[in-house]
């Protein structure tokens, strides 16, 4: 991640770093600590929040929920973008043509619209979307990729 000063977050990389997922988690804290730094910045889209706090609702646990919110929308350099026309737009191009679901195809369309230069994921579905270059768990080992370790990396072109 050191050429890349700013990078898109799936959802799933929010989940393993929240969940302290025993698989992931150094991978996210890897990924949080370089965002920590100075220059460095990442976005999402709100629709991670959407999908972040659903088991906590479901549960009722409001402690979790303040958390979750107060965590998300103050960590340094981590940036929420809203879905808007374009990004609508671009996911329904998307989601036409690779058959993505609603949410994978707003994250991809808002990675593409935002022209970061990485989509950081754990989620192999990227990996046919031509618009992201992708290096996917099928292709290369997650503990085998660059220091800090990237889960399946997508590049726009």
């Amino acid at each position: 991640m050191r050429s890349h000063n700013i990078v898109a977050l799936d959802t799933s990389v929010l989940i393993y770093q929240l969940e302290k997922n025993p698989r992931y988690f150094p991978l996210s804290d890897a990924i949080f600590a370089w965002l920590e730094h100075p220059g460095n910045s990442a976005i999402t889209s709100t629709l991670s929040i959407t999908e972040l706090l659903v088991p906590a609702h479901r549960d009722g646990d409001a402690r979790r929920l303040q958390h979750y919110r107060g965590l998300l929308t103050t960590y340094p350099g981590l940036n929420w973008l809203h879905p808007d026309l374009v990004i609508a737009d671009i996911a329904a191009q998307l989601r036409a043509e690779y058959r993505l679901k609603t949410p994978d195809a707003i994250q991809a369309a808002t990675a593409i619209q935002s022209k970061v230069s990485l989509l950081l994921t754990n989620d192999p579905i990227f990996q046919g979307v031509r618009e992201l270059k992708t290096h996917g768990p099928r292709r290369t080992p997650l503990t085998a990729l660059d220091t800090p370790p990237k889960m399946v990396t997508s590049t726009n072109n």
